[in-house]
């Protein structure tokens, strides 16, 4: 067998062996079942977190190029539509009475 962390643990014995677990744990790769569970868990929380924000965006492209497509629609209908003359000055009657003139 190889060493582990400088230590042979077949030369060792019982001592070699209870310091490798020691090791491990202070380490970080040995932890507790609950504390497996729960890295899983959140894990898994966030895959699935990450999966819903990849459809939101998905959908929200969709969206935008369809809105890109009517504003450039009504661009062109706009566009398309006769100009009046520049020469004529257009004025807007609210309502309001202006007296005599």
């Amino acid at each position: 067998m190889s060493e582990i962390f400088g230590i042979n643990p077949i030369q060792g014995g019982a001592a070699a062996l209870l310091t490798l677990v020691v090791l491990f744990i202070l380490t970080g790769r040995l932890v507790p079942r609950s504390v497996l569970k729960d890295t899983q868990a959140d894990r898994d929380y966030w895959r699935a977190a990450h999966g819903e924000e990849v459809k939101a965006r998905q959908a929200e492209r969709e969206l935008t190029n369809e809105l890109l497509e009517v504003a450039h629609t009504a661009d062109q209908v706009l566009t398309s539509l006769p100009r009046a003359p520049s020469t004529r000055e257009v004025t807007v009657d609210h309502g309001v009475d202006q007296g005599p003139q």
